[in-house]
């Protein structure tokens, strides 16, 4: 990861980032005149980046315009990656972040972009080629203070952290290790931990992970996390949920189409977000009371393996048909949310890489959101959500979705027809919980084949960046 550090002059000697949102600014770099001209002309071409080479030194300008905060911010971000890129290229160990102009929350932006975009999975490389060089970056910006770099180094870390959880492959990250992980991140952020291991799950009555864990040799667990300060805005807690399917085949209904179990490795990319999130939460002191919970198995065909046909009874009580053991995720969330009952959250957020229909309505570039929680909280989320960029774009949740659940020998089944199929989804978990509820399905965002500015390729980290900003504007209500 790389250190993002507060500085309190520029050097002259050293590769710089700079941020400007008028060419004027310019000016205040301490450059020759012909070079100051060539970087303007360059940014009168194209905004997004000019890239100065004076006697080897580096330097290179962002010019921010525009109408709209949030895309000038992901347009920083989108800059910052670049310019790391750069230096990366020209294997560089640190460079300056200077800030021209008077928003310290593009110039965060800036380097935020940088540092997410210089993450790479290392664990099993056995060389160094194509590994980042950049490990230091110094901001320079009277507007920008320590704390706020701080927190920004903290937010990347916890998100490159989640894209680690997610690009682990099963061979390591079963059940049992993903609880492991989270119990490092307590220890190092401070929120508190409960492991249930599988007698204590059965002994709850959670049918649901039971059921989906039945095909596999390794046995799951249910992490409970909490995070609670005695100066906490909310008297209720906010409950997060995320699916921790570490691995999925598809059980007996084996996922059948070309290349389609590649990428499961990343079904537990829900656990990662909120497990990051809370630790978040706890590592910056937020006066939010944060409960998560992470039921987490992998879902396998074999031994004893749940069957289309099986009727299960869940935690709550409540009896479901299964139609399909592909549809394992809504079956341990539900388990979850009815655990989480019995803490009356004032809102209840599940988390997970659910359903290929939200991926195929919203593709990669943002998270379907769905419920029954006021538009006041599905506001906060989409403000959150514009602020990092990791947009949501809010479903109908209309009651007839709700119809194409009923079962005919059990009280729901967990499947609905071809159409809606995350709105459906949906419904069945809003079964499980009375309280206001909004589901996040980040099965498009959450793994990428082919990188995308400081989105790397694999595991994104998505959510991570999300449930904190929600959870921080919550903070200050």
């Amino acid at each position: 990861m790389m250190e993002l550090v507060k500085a309190a002059r520029p050097s002259s000697a050293r590769d710089s980032l700079v941020i400007l949102d008028d060419l004027s600014q310019l000016r205040h770099l301490d450059l020759e005149r012909a070079d100051r001209q060539y970087l303007s002309e360059q940014l009168k071409a194209d905004p997004a980046l000019a890239v100065c080479d004076i006697s080897g030194r580096l330097v290179m300008a962002h010019l921010s315009s525009g109408e709209v905060l949030s895309k000038r911010m992901e347009q920083a971000r989108r800059a910052g990656d670049a310019m790391a890129a750069r230096l990366n290229s020209a294997k560089r160990k640190e460079a300056q972040l200077i800030n021209l102009q008077d928003d310290s929350g593009l110039c965060l932006a800036m380097a935020e972009g940088a540092a997410l975009g210089n993450y790479a999975f290392r664990k099993y490389k056995t060389d160094e080629a194509g590994e980042p060089s950049l490990e230091r970056l110094s901001i320079v910006a009277k507007e920008v203070g320590n704390d706020e770099v701080e927190e920004l180094q903290d937010l990347c870390e916890a998100t490159c952290i989640a894209r680690d959880l997610v690009n682990e492959p099963v061979s390591f990250l079963n059940a049992k290790q993903l609880a492991a992980e989270i119990r490092n991140l307590s220890r190092t952020s401070g929120f508190k931990l409960q492991v249930l291991g599988k007698e204590q799950i059965a002994a709850r009555g959670m049918g649901g992970l039971m059921a989906v864990n039945k095909g596999s040799i390794d046995e799951p667990a249910f992490c409970i996390m909490e995070w609670k300060p005695k100066n906490a805005v909310n008297k209720q807690p906010v409950l997060l949920v995320g699916k921790g399917v570490v691995y999925d085949t598809g059980g007996l209904s084996l996922k059948p189409t070309a290349n389609s179990m590649d990428q499961m490795k990343c079904d537990m990319a829900g656990a990662a977000a909120v497990a990051c999130a809370i630790s978040m939460a706890a590592k910056r002191e937020l006066p939010v009371h944060v409960i998560a919970l992470v039921p987490a198995t992998d879902n396998r065909p074999g031994g004893n393996a749940y069957a289309p046909g099986d009727v299960i009874r869940m935690h709550s009580g409540l009896t479901v048909e299964v139609l399909n053991t592909d549809a394992e995720g809504r079956m341990i969330l539900a388990d979850a949310l009815s655990f989480g009952e019995q803490y009356k959250p004032e809102l209840a957020i599940t988390v997970a890489t659910l359903t290929g229909a939200a991926m195929r309505a919203i593709g990669q570039y943002g998270s379907a959101i769905m419920g029954t929680a006021p538009d006041t909280e599905f506001s906060r989320l989409e403000q959150a959500g514009d602020a990092t960029y990791e947009r949501v774009a809010r479903l109908p949740f209309w009651d007839e979705y709700g119809d194409e659940i009923k079962s005919e020998v059990a009280d729901i089944k967990n499947l609905g027809s071809d159409l809606a199929g995350a709105q459906t989804a949906g419904k069945f978990l809003a079964r499980f919980t009375t309280r206001p509820f909004i589901h996040i399905d980040i099965a498009g965002p959450a793994f990428i084949t082919r990188r995308d500015g400081y989105r790397t390729r694999g595991g994104t980290g998505v959510g991570v960046r999300l449930l904190y900003a929600f959870l921080k504007n919550r903070a200050r209500a």
